[in-house]
């Protein structure tokens, strides 16, 4: 079996009892970052043998995970934090475990997207998830965003998160409001809501550094 396994963003209470158990018991786990992931296992007493798997994996890799599972193995694939696949690494092998007609089943868990959702305070019936702004061709991408009829959810780094707000006040109406969640579920976790040009401004006040996750509401 291969488990796709959901770890915590941020606050390691989060974990559930069914991801601790699943780590524990499964043969390897395969890991986006071995040191980001040796520290959580550590932090819950879990033993397993660790694996590599990341964005940059061959398909040679993925040819011996694949063979590791044929043998009997289960295999818990984990991303750096949050949910495997979305917007992370994982789903090559996912799609190429399913083709192979090997058993996939997700351990689920903290999610950025649907954590950030469930705060924002705007209609979230629906929303197109855009997952991290390309660093080319953003001006299609952006474009995009603007053209949507949902609610639109995306991902920034602290080093692109002040021009990817002044991209997005450039596509979006003036009343548009938008929503930025940073360093969810830490210790200092920070939540902007307002009009884009006022929550720029909040963002470019506060400390620069975690992952961000931004929310432009459906016009």
């Amino acid at each position: 079996m291969l488990y796709v396994v959901a770890t915590p963003i941020g606050n390691l209470d989060d974990i559930s009892e069914r991801t601790i158990k699943t780590l524990k018991e499964v043969d390897f786990i395969l890991s986006e970052d071995t040191r980001t992931t040796r520290k959580l296992l550590s932090h819950f007493k879990i033993n397993t043998e660790l694996e590599s798997f990341h964005q940059h994996s061959s398909q040679d890799r993925i040819d011996y995970l694949l063979q590791l599972l044929r043998e009997g193995n289960d295999l818990a694939l984990v991303t750096e934090s949050g949910t495997p696949t979305v917007s992370d690494p994982g789903g090559r092998l996912v799609d190429q475990a399913h083709k192979a007609d090997l058993e996939v089943s997700p351990i689920p868990g903290p999610s950025a997207l649907a954590t950030a959702a469930s705060v924002c305070g705007f209609p979230m019936n629906d929303f197109l998830f855009l997952g991290f702004p390309p660093k080319k061709k953003r001006n299609s991408f952006f474009q995009e965003v603007k053209e949507s009829s949902h609610s639109v959810i995306i991902y920034e780094s602290p080093h692109r998160i002040i021009k990817t707000l002044n991209d997005i006040r450039d596509v979006v109406d003036n009343n548009t409001r938008i929503f930025v969640g940073r360093e969810l579920t830490k210790k200092f976790e920070s939540l902007y809501r307002g009009k884009v040009s006022e929550v720029i401004k909040q963002v470019k006040d506060a400390p620069n550094k975690g992952e961000y996750t931004i929310i432009i509401e459906k016009c």
